[in-house]
């Protein structure tokens, strides 16, 4: 075990180098096929290449494809079929299968600019070999009741096919979560960076455990993502020179579903998710057009340099009854700036946590405001940590 770890540490190495050496060679290529954008908060009208992701996806998946045979090496030199281990091989397999389609999805997204309903087919179709191997190799459904509901519902229970539709759920919230709180430079790696050190760190205190295999088989999707992340961090990070497009959005989201469904720690791994699950909540009135929603939700460069809130502005009488009691409850609870133009028209902020910080914080520099939502991110995962350890004894027997 120790030495398949030191050998993916020494590839990811390897990664971190050819990704690091690789983007800046790229950039030019991704500007002459016009896959290139403009910094919304930047005064300048520079032309960034956009779409990075599919190379840090690639680097990721050629480092995977090479640790295979070192993985499953042993077993083949030793010509012995009866003992080969086919179940961990075909979730290898299956396991790079949906990670290559959500990239090609990310990248296709960046070039063909797809419709939200094609966001949310393609993740639950590409979730599918992830599904059908769980099935086949464990096809376990039954869950360990807190200990409160215990008279209530017994010790444990079966959910069946509702444990895969929430294994599926999984996969796609976490394609979509990256994608949704995005829009300053730096912060979809660094969120995602964050995550995966934090898994990271999870595996490494499971892994002389009962499901050491299975944290194993984690260790060897997340140390590689890692390496090919902190290489695209330094060229992503403010000022950016690239932009990682919704390609590594959905490739940083399906690796996570990956090992958090096979890795047998999907509910843990939603823990490392608090910040996106909030974003995901609060923005639901937008996502589902209950208001109005505009195509960019990015904070507002104002004349002193630094981001405001955005706002968007619509009629009152565009707004469903579903959208009014959505803005009643915000405004209960004081996360929403709700105002009247002189034209009988209301505006509202966009509803990201992003604005949301800058609502309660003031105006900030772009760089500082990345830092700001990353403490959170890693406060979060501090919290998440305190939550699976200390007081999981209060519902589970640990």
């Amino acid at each position: 075990m120790e030495n398949i770890i030191i050998i993916n540490i020494i590839f990811s190495i390897f990664t971190f180098y050819c990704t690091y050496n690789v983007i800046p060679k790229l950039k030019k290529m991704f500007i002459d096929a016009n896959l290139y954008g403009k910094d919304l908060n930047k005064k300048t009208e520079n032309k960034i290449p956009e779409a990075f992701g599919v190379v840090t996806g690639c680097t990721f998946l050629i480092t995977m494809f090479l640790l295979i045979p070192v993985i499953f090496g042993r077993h083949m030199l030793q010509n012995e079929g009866s003992k080969f281990p086919h179940s961990e091989f075909v979730e290898m397999l299956a396991a790079l299968l949906s990670i290559c389609c959500m990239l090609l999805l990310g990248f296709s997204d960046d070039v063909l600019n797809l419709r939200w309903r094609h966001k949310l087919l393609l993740p639950t179709i590409a979730s599918l070999p992830l599904l059908v191997v769980y099935y086949i190799n464990f096809n376990s459904t039954t869950i360990i009741v807190p200990k409160p509901l215990r008279e209530v519902v017994g010790l444990t229970i079966n959910l069946g096919v509702l444990y895969y539709l929430y294994m599926g759920m999984l996969a796609v919230f976490c394609t979509n979560a990256i994608n949704i709180l995005a829009g300053i430079n730096g912060l979809e790696t660094g969120q995602s960076l964050v995550i995966a050190i934090s898994i990271l760190i999870f595996n490494l205190i499971e892994l002389t455990g009962d499901c050491g295999q299975a944290h194993l088989f984690s260790l060897h999707f997340i140390i590689p993502f890692i390496a090919s992340t902190f290489a695209l961090i330094k060229y992503n990070w403010y000022p950016s020179e690239v932009f990682v497009g919704d390609t590594f959005c959905y490739f940083a989201g399906m690796t996570f579903a990956v090992v958090g469904i096979l890795g047998h720690f999907s509910k843990t791994m939603l823990l490392f998710f608090i910040p996106q699950i909030f974003n995901f909540l609060y923005s639901l009135p937008q996502l589902f057009h209950f208001v109005y929603c505009p195509r960019h939700r990015v904070p507002r460069l104002d004349k002193y340099g630094t981001l405001s809130p955005s706002y968007a502005e619509c009629n009152s009488g565009d707004i469903s009854i579903i959208g009014r009691i959505c803005l009643k409850v915000f405004s209960f609870f004081r996360v929403i700036d709700i105002k009247e133009t002189a034209d009988g028209k209301f505006k509202c902020n966009n509803l990201t946590l992003i604005n949301l910080c800058l609502l309660f914080l003031g105006p900030k520099k772009e760089k500082t405001l990345t830092i700001t939502l990353l403490t959170i991110q890693i406060v979060c995962s501090i919290l998440a940590f305190v939550i699976r350890y200390p007081l999981a004894s209060i519902f589970y027997d640990v």
